[in-house]
């Protein structure tokens, strides 16, 4: 582990970072589930951040041309016109405008046409709109401050200002949610005709409410109405024209050149439906990616590292000078391989062999021989000549498959 300073070392001739991702960590309500670094906003506190942010990408500019940017958080939509403006303003200065895929996260109680036309005008083409849910008494009971009539207000807000390609996401195995609470709200999100769907089981995290009722027995989890869950959004995004090519995530199947899409670097080489969100997908093959902003992490030339879950820390560093690092780390090779394995193996597609050799320089047939055999023997993943993939059975219990691929230090 050792500590960053300033903005990167950059080899003469080096590509470029085709990836940026910042992190907005402002909320008006914290989430029950919710674990990710956020805090309420004051004028400011928010002031203070913007000012910081645009000081750190001063800092990256020179090694990063990006051609996917995610602004999350938190709710990026929460920032103010003038705060935006700011941000925007900063980018372009520093030619860090332009990138073919750009997406921000909204909470529907936050979009307003200026926002919107805003954002487009300066190239975002995409938003993720956190829906969550369509029923009023389960999203009360997820702590969310939006209401179902905004969700298709801001919707349509979007559409109105050029969006073309927004991802509306979606929660299930709520606490209290029942199977016709789920049908209804796949109904009527497939209804409003997204280009992009994700969709996660609810997750207990410690230090969340969630987490504490769930200890305390004021719920139970119910496995198998979950598993009921995956398999219904599986079936109906599926009739809906939809292509899952990640465990949470289905995109349209649209032509090449539709609307909103352009290249995105090396992740345009693989079969992903018109709309799948390159962004991430570079996270799961393992593509450099710089993270601005408190909490955010980064892969950048096989050093990764993380800033400090701290906004006023956050500030005071990059006011300095020097990137808010809490830790870097440069990963053994074999650990970083292992670690590509696990992330690769959460899309349907998987891990051709010839592809995660040239992209680890290790093979994942004989390096991982009896992890993929036990999971085959499982039902939970399929191997032929060519990849490695997880069944429809094995993604459900990704995380788990995934697990066993990770090499610890002394493994290597």
């Amino acid at each position: 582990m050792r500590w960053l300073t300033a903005g990167p070392s950059i080899s003469p001739g080096a590509v470029p970072v085709r990836s940026l991702y910042v992190h907005v960590p402002f909320c008006a309500h914290k989430c029950e589930y919710c674990a990710f670094y956020s805090a309420p906003p004051s004028g400011d506190v928010v002031n203070r951040y913007v000012a910081a942010l645009v000081r750190e990408m001063e800092l990256i500019a020179p090694d990063c041309r990006p051609e996917t940017v995610f602004f999350g958080g938190g709710t990026p939509s929460l920032l103010t016109l003038k705060q935006w403006e700011t941000v925007l303003g900063a980018m372009q200065r520093l030619n860090l405008l332009g990138a073919a895929e750009w997406t921000v996260e909204c909470n529907p109680a936050t979009v307003s046409a200026d926002k919107a036309k805003l954002l487009r005008d300066f190239g975002v083409n995409r938003i993720s709109m956190g829906v969550q849910s369509l029923d009023e008494g389960l999203l009360e009971r997820l702590g969310r401050i939006h209401t179902r009539e905004q969700v298709f207000r801001s919707f349509d807000t979007l559409r109105a200002a050029g969006f073309d390609n927004v991802n509306v996401d979606l929660m299930f195995a709520i606490p209290g949610q029942t199977r016709v609470h789920w049908e209804q709200t796949l109904t009527e999100a497939l209804a409003l005709g997204s280009e992009h769907l994700s969709s996660y089981e609810v997750i207990y995290e410690e230090d969340t409410p969630l987490f504490a009722q769930l200890k305390a027995g004021e719920f139970d989890v119910d496995e198998a109405l979950a598993c009921d869950l995956f398999e219904t959004l599986i079936d109906r995004s599926g009739a809906a024209g939809f292509r899952q090519y990640e465990i949470a995530n289905f995109a349209r199947d649209q032509p090449a050149n539709a609307p909103g899409q352009g290249g995105a670097g090396q992740t345009l080489s693989l079969d992903l439906p018109a709309y799948a969100c390159r962004h991430n997908v570079g996270y799961w093959r393992g593509l450099d990616s710089y993270g601005l902003g408190p909490s955010a992490s980064e892969y950048v030339r096989g050093l990764r590292a993380k800033n400090w879950s701290n906004t006023t820390l956050y500030c005071e560093q990059v006011e300095k000078g020097r990137r808010a690092k809490e830790l870097a780390e440069a990963l053994a090779p074999a650990q970083r391989a292992g670690e590509l394995a696990a992330f690769g193996l959460r899309m349907n597609r998987g891990w051709g062999f010839a592809e995660f050799t040239e992209r680890t320089g290790f093979s994942l047939a004989t390096g991982w021989r009896t992890e993929m055999d036990d999971l085959i023997a499982r039902g939970w993943a399929a191997e032929t000549e060519e990849r490695f993939h997880l069944t429809r059975a094995g993604l459900r219990f990704a995380d788990t498959a995934a697990e066993r691929f990770l090499r610890l230090e002394g493994e290597c």
